[in-house]
């Protein structure tokens, strides 16, 4: 269904490209893309096209050869070359990338999915000739879910609530420093069955884009707005956060009651670039000089990851954030070519010191992968506009690599939170 098949010349074979088990689907759900009606071993290119809502165009490309059946099953039928190699079932979509150089595909509308063209084209050569194609639907938001903006006291937030009466695990998802008020990842994870609160916390509406201070208390009414949910179950809310996220959603867990589960992404366990004020305390930002900042000559591309003082430094001490006060439960995440910052170093530090106060901590680190660990087959962003900075800057990543750990990531995830918040496993209609 929805598949468009065109007549092959030589035998009047009709080729047609077909996406099972739908056309339309989750965006982190994989999906298995078969070509049928080609000749036994005919070589044959295929192409996905993406339009994203800036009007920029992604495209990945694979060159294939049928089986002596003449149809193709990419969970089986292995890349001859192109945008990847291998048996790579989703690499038309990991492997999607823009023309115009340093563009992250993001979804800005999570109410509305991306369309991808998937396309067949006779030979390994120029792609003149189409044999068949079709229109694969990949959406943020499932049936079901609802999207609840909140601008409640001084919280700008969007609530995502999964259909049905619940309770629901209560989560709480924050971005890095280019702010806004990010959707995408929340509105997946409520399709998932969380209920998903997304906080903006600077450069969105009249929140700074480079605020003097963050306050603790900020945070807390978003725990509160989420705890008053109906549907939340109340035995505790989880957070999850990137980059300047992460360290902030560590900062909840220490200061804050009732947040029971956190996951920290590509982040650090100490306060970074923005004092955060508690009640009675502030922790000041890690020091940091962007004399240390190096610009490439060739590419203008900004390289971050020595502005940083040593944090194994004791003078940074105090802007550590005092993770062994938590009684929350942790998971870090983090690349091994991350060349935003050093993550992965950060992430050690943290869980060595939660470790060594006799304290079990899930700690993944992937070789390949790069800062914007993001939900699954969003393609590898290595480098793009910092919106805050007005930058280029470097994000680094592997494709495969980064391809791999965005989705084993995406479940360790989902199963951390269902194991803490709901004391059981991810359900088998996640899976």
């Amino acid at each position: 269904a929805g598949c468009v098949f065109l007549g092959h010349l030589r035998r009047g074979v009709r080729s047609g490209v077909t996406v099972l088990p739908s056309l339309t689907c989750l965006f982190d759900d994989p999906v298995r893309i078969c070509v049928t009606g080609l000749l036994p071993q005919q070589e044959v290119t295929l192409r996905a096209c993406l339009v994203d809502e800036g009007g920029e165009l992604f495209q990945a490309h694979a060159r294939y050869r049928a089986g002596s059946s003449g149809e193709l099953d990419l969970t089986r039928s292995p890349a001859l070359g192109g945008s990847y190699s291998g048996v790579e079932p989703m690499g038309l979509l990991w492997s999607l990338r823009s023309k115009t150089p340093y563009k992250r595909l993001a979804k800005r509308n999570v109410l509305t999915p991306f369309c991808v063209d998937l396309e067949v084209y006779e030979g390994h050569g120029d792609m003149s000739r189409l044999l068949g194609k079709c229109t694969h639907e990949r959406s943020f938001l499932g049936e079901g879910v609802k999207r609840i903006s909140v601008r409640e006291g001084r919280l700008k937030a969007t609530l995502f609530l999964p259909p049905g009466p619940g309770p629901f695990p209560g989560l709480i998802d924050l971005y890095g420093s280019g702010g806004g008020l990010v959707e995408y990842r929340a509105s997946l994870l409520a399709s998932r069955g969380f209920v998903t609160l997304a906080v903006a916390y600077m450069a969105f509406e009249d929140l700074p884009a480079m605020p003097e201070i963050l306050e603790l208390d900020y945070f807390e009414e978003a725990v509160r707005f989420l705890q008053k949910q109906q549907q939340v179950k109340d035995t505790g809310i989880g957070v999850l956060g990137l980059s300047k996220g992460a360290d902030l959603a560590l900062s909840m867990a220490t200061f804050l009651p009732g947040i029971k589960a956190a996951v920290s992404i590509s982040g650090s366990g100490f306060n970074s670039f923005i004092p955060l004020r508690g009640d009675g305390f502030t922790i000041p930002p890690h020091p940091y000089d962007l004399g240390r900042m190096k610009t490439s000559n060739e590419s203008d591309l900004v390289d971050f990851s020595e502005i940083l003082d040593d944090h194994r430094d004791p003078a940074t001490w105090h802007c550590r954030i005092p993770l062994e006060r938590s009684l929350a439960k942790f998971l870090f995440l983090s690349g091994l070519d991350d060349m935003n910052w050093k993550s992965d170093l950060y992430c050690q530090d943290a869980v060595q010191r939660l470790r060594h106060c006799g304290r079990k901590v899930e700690f993944c680190s992937y070789s390949g992968a790069g800062h914007l660990l993001e939900p699954p087959y969003l393609p590898l962003c290595q480098a793009s506009i910092h919106k805050v900075l007005g930058l280029f800057v470097q994000w680094g990543g592997q494709w495969r690599e980064h391809a791999k750990a965005q989705e084993d990531a995406w479940h360790r995830i989902q199963a951390f939170f269902w194991q803490h918040l709901m004391d059981s496993d991810i359900p088998k209609s996640n899976l």
